[in-house]
């Protein structure tokens, strides 16, 4: 068989392996929970003008309960952290850091904000760390915890301690893939033993922990994979090394328990299609890949724990969600500004608000809050700014759709504002809920 025919019989399977339809019941339950708050989110709208963030902090605040709760039991000895990129709203990380949880952060910019909102344990995490952004660490090493990326940054880490003749606390970070991109990421498992020893030529460096992070985690399984390899490598580990490790810290990447939405144009078979088509029409239908809840993660993961690092190390267990607890935080209002034919209408608010053409790829209902209705009507729902990819959705939920209409895009929270881009038109401010208050940029 030559490629060719190797690649056409790929692409056959693929198109005969369909992602699976969203439930139509499932969908109208989750616009139906949003109508049901329609005269709140009209108000806002009304006080402070669109296009708008919404941040709902009372949302912020169940989600980090539940989350905290479902691990409890299977981690008793959990340390959580929000991941500040997944929504870098101060708003936000406060509301997390006033729950008790610490804060998670990849740059210097995200460290000021942590320390600005009085964060009691910081891990500061992320390649190519800058000295100044290694120096800020250090001068507040009471508070953070450097996870440590490279030979090179143990290296620079030690200089920046041994300058402000202080010691800090640090982890190295482990790569989950030798291969590719995620190269980019942390040490080889089997340098592993070679990093401590090189840290023990570091006076000024406490290494004390582990780390690695497995994304888009629709269900345990690559985390659970990896700690298994994580065990095995512990396992060859002099032991003197072993006892110098307090925490192993398991990432993030947990999926939110509606799993992943997508437009025809997200699925793999879609994809192929819009490849070989001439012409592409977006798809009435919705997709929809299923994800774990949260309460069978906190089992596996806590089962692998015990099974593959327990017997080696006695150490506490970091976590750091950022998708699943602010997903369904913000929200996004719009107002319809022009209607340029039955199926096709113009919002005040376009793709610089989440930063990339999301919603030709991922799909949520655009609900169409003046005029509510259970049914989606095909429309083209755009953006204002001067690009054709400038897309929420290609229909909306409601009876009709004119100018003037306010619309609202729900669960905005991760991956969307943290990517916000002053690109054509300004970015908009946010406004918190419950109390209404307005936070400007």
């Amino acid at each position: 068989m030559d490629e060719a025919d190797d690649i056409l019989n790929r692409a056959a399977d693929l198109l005969r392996r369909q992602t699976p339809l969203l439930d139509q019941r499932e969908l109208r339950v989750f616009v139906r929970s949003y109508l049901q708050q329609r005269a709140l989110y009209l108000e806002v709208c009304r006080k402070h003008g669109s296009p708008l963030y919404i941040i709902d902090t009372d949302t912020l605040r169940l989600r980090a309960k539940q989350f905290r709760t479902a691990f409890q039991e299977a981690l008793p000895d959990l340390h959580l952290f929000y991941a500040v990129k997944s929504n870098n709203h101060p708003a936000v990380a406060e509301t997390m850091v006033k729950v008790g949880l610490g804060l998670d952060v990849s740059s210097g910019v995200e460290l000021e904000m942590a320390l600005a909102c009085h964060a009691a344990e910081i891990i500061f995490s992320g390649p190519g760390k800058l000295p100044e952004e290694l120096n800020l660490a250090v001068a507040h090493r009471d508070q953070v915890t450097i996870l440590i990326d490279s030979f090179g940054e143990l290296d620079r880490l030690q200089q920046a301690a041994e300058s402000a003749d202080g010691t800090i606390r640090a982890g190295v970070r482990l790569t989950v893939d030798e291969r590719g991109f995620w190269r980019k990421f942390g040490i080889p498992l089997k340098d592993l033993g070679r990093f401590f020893a090189a840290a023990e030529s570091c006076p000024n460096i406490r290494l004390c922990g582990l780390q690695f992070h497995t994304s888009w985690n629709l269900d345990p399984s690559n985390q659970v994979a990896f700690i298994e390899r994580l065990g095995a490598a512990l396992k060859d580990l002099p032991e003197n090394h072993r006892r110098q490790i307090a925490f192993v810290d398991i990432g993030g990447g947990y999926w939110p328990p509606q799993g992943e939405w997508l437009q025809a144009a997200g699925t793999a078979e879609g994809r192929l299609r819009q490849a070989v088509a001439s012409t592409w029409e977006p798809s009435p239908d919705h997709f929809r890949l299923s994800s774990t809840v949260i309460e069978i993660f906190a089992q596996k993961l806590g089962q692998a724990v015990r099974t593959n690092l327990r017997p080696h190390v006695d150490c506490s267990i970091y976590a750091e969600p950022g998708r699943w607890l602010c997903h369904d935080g913000m929200h996004i209002l719009l107002t319809v500004v022009d209607k340029k034919a039955d199926d096709l209408v113009i919002t005040d608010g376009g793709m610089n608000m989440i930063g990339w053409e999301r919603f030709e790829s991922d799909y949520f209902p655009v609900i169409n809050l003046s005029r509510p209705d259970l049914l989606e009507r095909e429309c083209l729902v755009l953006g204002s700014l001067c690009t054709p990819h400038d897309i929420w959705g290609y229909g909306y939920y409601g009876a009709d759709i004119q100018p003037g209409d306010v619309l609202l895009i729900p669960t905005q929270g991760a991956y969307t504002y943290s990517l916000r881009q002053q690109f054509i038109k300004a970015v908009p401010k946010a406004v918190i809920l419950p109390d209404g208050d307005d936070l400007p940029e």
